[in-house]
């Protein structure tokens, strides 16, 4: 049981930065759903969403 001024659920270490990483990644169509069936095909496609992202973000400074 937990009591009135206790709270019953804590973020433990940095979870939302992993939280925040997949839901960037969520952002492609391709990866919203499992459409591929190769494990390796799916995880080219995070390679090329990750990279992706990441080349967005350099081009805008």
């Amino acid at each position: 049981m937990v009591k009135r001024r206790q709270r019953a659920f804590k973020i433990t270490g940095l979870t939302w930065i992993v939280e925040r990483s997949f839901a960037w990644l969520g952002r492609n169509r391709r990866l919203s759903k499992d459409y591929e069936y190769r494990v390796q095909t799916s995880e080219t496609m995070i390679d090329i969403a990750a990279t992706r992202l990441m080349l967005n973000r350099l081009a805008k400074r």
